[in-house]
């Protein structure tokens, strides 16, 4: 059985302006740079609902329904206000906006996100080496470096350990779950760091950024920050 989790830990990250467009995928997101939104007090409800169409017709005893348009609503979170807060500062820029979306990500439990500096193989099926790493076949990675990663390999994209090549201190990644060895052709520059958030806990998606009220409350309640993000793609979860 599944231990149980909660919400403890949770952050959220604003990126850049995104693009129009209503179908994404992990790899729109490859290169995103990141920028923790803190305060963040209670994240709000994310996810699909979809529409159904009803049709009576005289000739059946039961209503005729088929699915319709999907919609991944709006996400209203509460945040402690810190308007000094760089993240905070670039959220209500994306409030500000009347134009475009921006890039999100929530992670969930992020601190239960392992990461370390790793070593990465130049060369065919390449072998990243992190002591003691705990991954399973199957789980993200991403990497990020202070120079330049290898030459296959880009910072911010969603890679997956695979079964092959998997060891107590290696492993090899895939650019999709269960694919084929990423390979490297150059040494790459820097330090490189691997985070390997919790397998289905990360969500990624575009969002409408508005709204920024305070919703009052009696002597002792916290003084908090109403947002909300109207999400305007399907959600990646990784």
């Amino acid at each position: 059985m599944a231990p149980l989790q909660t919400y403890a830990d949770t952050k959220m990250f604003i990126g850049s302006k995104a693009p129009d467009k209503l179908t994404i995928t992990s790899a729109d997101f490859a290169g995103a740079s990141w920028l923790e939104v803190k305060g963040l007090a209670t994240p709000g409800a994310v996810g699909d609902t979809q529409a159904i169409t009803e049709q009576e017709v005289v000739s059946e005893s039961r209503m005729l329904k088929a699915k319709g348009i999907r919609n991944a609503g709006t996400m209203e979170n509460q945040f402690v206000p810190m308007p000094l807060d760089p993240g905070q500062i670039a959220l209500q820029a994306a409030i500000d906006d009347d134009c475009n979306a921006y890039e999100f990500k929530v992670e969930y439990g992020a601190s239960c996100s392992p990461e370390s500096t790793v070593t990465i193989e130049n060369g065919a099926d390449a072998d990243i080496t992190w002591a003691s790493h705990g991954l399973e076949a199957g789980q993200p990675v991403i990497f990020s470096t202070t120079g330049e990663l290898p030459t296959g390999l880009t910072a911010g994209t969603v890679y997956y350990v695979i079964a092959s090549g998997l060891t107590t201190d290696t492993f090899k990644v895939s650019a999709t779950k269960g694919g084929s060895a990423i390979t490297t052709s150059s040494a790459g520059t820097g330090t490189h760091t691997a985070d390997a958030p919790p397998v289905g806990k990360t969500r990624l998606f575009y969002a409408l950024a508005h709204n920024a009220n305070n919703p009052g409350g009696g002597a002792s309640a916290a003084f908090l920050l109403n947002t909300s993000l109207a999400i305007t793609t399907n959600i990646i979860t990784i």
